[in-house]
């Protein structure tokens, strides 16, 4: 059976008056609930004046959680999650036209992971991410949706163009793709297998956009190893972020795979591998 431990933990940094970030996550209550449903954990980083982006993030994070909550058993994570993104974009759309202050844009960005058997799946709109660490190693597993991001695919930029920090890039940093934004959104869905000693990594732009890749990397395979807790690599990650000014709210979430269900599929139907 999948079996998995976890820690969640924001800050607003130095600089902010406020925290726009906000995460949330669905925990079965019992062995049959891990099977027919498993497990989610959602991260939201949202944008605009007035305190709209603290109610975004809320608003997109609390709308996916209800959505897992009431789906059917048995159903592909893979079909879901892009699903319940939208839902979760609608209500941020209808709730920023409905606003009563003048001139503020409501948006979120959002990274979802759903976990059961021996699966992971990925869902996310903007650029808050998604890595994976497996035996010393990590990988990004989501793109970010900025202009920066998407002039690297396309040659306009090199990776050595980039700055050290998103505050000294301009408009490079400028989300493409947001809830909120439209009253449909696509969101990029992935799914990768698992297994036991992975530890998944869900962040805002406030952790890898003053960190650099290489330096979470570090953080995360220092801190397992010295000490397995995972509050620890969570606050040793959220200091290095304060540690280059505060100047963005900082949340990461943390999974660890302790045990997994190794499953095949026929015909869209799960079975046991032996």
């Amino acid at each position: 059976m999948l079996e998995l431990e976890f820690t969640e933990k924001t800050d607003r940094g130095l600089k902010r008056e406020g925290n726009e970030d906000f995460v949330g996550h669905v925990l079965p209550a019992s062995p049959a609930q891990v099977r027919d449903q498993g497990f989610l954990f959602a991260l939201a980083d949202g944008m605009g004046g007035h305190a709209q982006g603290e109610v975004a993030s809320k608003l997109a994070v609390e709308t996916m959680i209800a959505g897992f909550r009431r789906v059917p058993k048995g159903i592909m994570h893979a079909s879901l999650l892009p699903k319940l993104v939208q839902e979760a974009n609608a209500a941020v759309y209808e709730a920023g036209h409905a606003s009563k202050v003048r001139g503020a844009n409501m948006g979120t960005t959002m990274v979802a992971c759903a976990l059961r058997f021996d699966s992971a799946v990925i869902s996310h709109v903007g650029d808050s991410r998604c890595y994976l660490f497996r035996n010393g190693s990590g990988a990004l597993l989501t793109r970010d949706h900025t202009m920066a991001a998407e002039q690297m695919r396309l040659g306009i930029l090199a990776p050595s163009d980039m700055p050290a920090d998103k505050d000294s890039d301009g408009m490079q940093h400028m989300l493409t793709r947001s809830l909120g934004y439209d009253l449909f959104v696509a969101a990029d869905t992935i799914t990768v297998n698992i297994v036991p000693g992975d530890v998944l990594l869900l962040c805002s732009d406030g952790l890898h956009g003053y960190i650099s890749d290489a330096e979470i990397e570090r953080i995360v395979n220092r801190t397992t190893s010295i000490d397995p807790a995972l509050e620890r690599t969570a606050d040793a990650l959220i200091a290095a972020a304060n540690a280059t000014g505060g100047n963005d709210n900082v949340t990461a979430q943390l999974i660890r795979v302790v045990a997994v269900e190794r499953m095949g599929l026929y015909r869209g139907r799960p079975y046991r591998l032996l």
